[in-house]
């Protein structure tokens, strides 16, 4: 088969894995994978999955996101989260509307730390 033959064949194949409920990654990955395979070799494939996994996930972008992840849960585990949130609490707590600028005062900070959003809320009173 030439390579436009293989192509539509991919492109029935990748929405056959979309109706079977595969993630829109996995199924792209998996179809390019055999069609590069069936195309060149299997070692190429093999090799260029291989240097783009490697390339992909050494990249700066990906190697930050862990540290957000544990700066959030040491900010969450030692208090500092809630610590805010009260420090915020008190300065516009008192002003009507002020449990939501409250909310929305520690939001960048819990966002950027990947804090999870329900440590910050506090519980309904009664």
């Amino acid at each position: 088969m030439n390579e436009i033959i293989v192509g539509l064949v991919g492109i029935c194949l990748l929405l056959l894995t979309f109706l079977t409920g595969i993630e829109l990654a996995y199924g792209m990955t998996l179809i390019g994978f055999l069609g590069y395979a069936y195309l060149i070799s299997f070692s190429a494939a093999s090799n260029i999955f291989a240097k783009d996994f490697f390339d992909t996930f050494s990249s700066y972008g990906f190697t930050v996101v862990p540290l957000f992840v544990l700066m959030g849960q040491v900010a969450s585990n030692s208090g500092i989260a809630r610590k805010l949130y009260d420090s915020a609490e008190k300065f516009v707590g008192h002003i009507p509307g002020g449990l939501a600028m409250t909310l929305l005062s520690g939001q960048p900070f819990s966002r950027l730390c990947a804090v999870p959003r329900w440590p910050l809320v506090p519980p309904l009173p009664g």
